[in-house]
């Protein structure tokens, strides 16, 4: 693995005796020539908050679109709390909640109209269609503007809506693929605040950012670049040594460069 290293490292994290609940082991995705993520090997444990940081193509999105059941990995194996994510995609896919880059909300639909628009899609019925849209959009505070339409939102907005309604059915597992780019820092922190409600409650969450102030809000890092893991550690171990976390994972990028014989993947 030329010094990469893909292994957890002593930690509280490790502490837990449960299985971890996203489970990769030794994936890799090719597009043809291109090495998008090669040979991945990492653990999420059960309430968990996970962040994924590093470079530009680095691999964090087809990693996240792996675990998520979008896309099957081209060797290797990925389960989600035991469920193999090729072999029982339709199970696994009921445990999760997958949140693009670009997420589908409705925009000629009005807030109301999407988080109903999901819940029809879950079949959620009768009294718990109240209680979930008062719980989800009431934290997210979103109550106020149910009979805006989506496109009329900030960014912000958009995006804890997106939020609310991947919530909606109740996953065990969340993946967001860098869900705050380009969103004001007060909506930023909002969205980390309901990240923080959800992990108190047990759920698990692998995020991908490319903010490392949200990175150090992180039970866990996934370092990568160039399609591998350069390191898997608690924030403070990444930082060790280091003024602040960007200077450490400059440090650790620098240090091993692209590696010879691969072409890097640049989407």
């Amino acid at each position: 693995m030329h010094g990469f290293t893909d292994k957890h490292p002593p930690g509280n994290h490790l502490k837990s005796s449960a299985g971890p609940i996203i489970q990769v082991d030794d994936v890799s995705r090719k597009f043809g020539a291109l090495t998008a993520v090669s040979h991945v090997t990492c653990r999420v444990r059960k309430g968990e908050l996970c962040g994924v940081v590093g470079s530009d193509g680095a691999g964090k999105t087809t990693l996240l679109r792996m675990i998520a059941g979008m896309i099957q990995p081209t060797a290797g194996n990925i389960y989600i709390n035991g469920l193999n994510n090729v072999l029982r995609n339709r199970e696994a896919k009921e445990l999760i909640g997958y949140m693009p880059q670009r997420f589908g909300l409705y925009q000629d639909l009005t807030v109301a109209e999407n988080f109903d628009f999901f819940m029809d899609i879950y079949g959620i019925r009768g009294a718990e269609r109240a209680r979930r849209r008062e719980r989800y959009l009431g934290f997210s505070n979103l109550l106020s503007f149910l009979n805006r339409k989506a496109g009329d939102l900030s960014g912000g907005m958009k995006q804890k809506l997106g939020l609310a309604c991947i919530l909606v059915h109740q996953p065990q597992v969340l993946i967001l693929d860098e869900p705050t780019n380009g969103v004001d820092p007060f909506s930023r922190q909002e969205f980390w605040d309901i990240l923080r409600e959800m992990k108190l409650e047990g759920m698990s969450t692998l995020v991908s950012t490319a903010y490392l102030d949200e990175g150090e809000k992180c039970d866990l890092l996934i370092l990568m670049h160039n399609s591998h893991v350069l390191e898997i550690a608690v924030p403070r171990e990444i930082q060790s040594g280091f003024p602040n976390l960007e200077e450490a994972m400059i440090s650790r990028i620098e240090a091993v460069g692209d590696q010879p014989g691969e072409e890097r993947f640049a989407n």
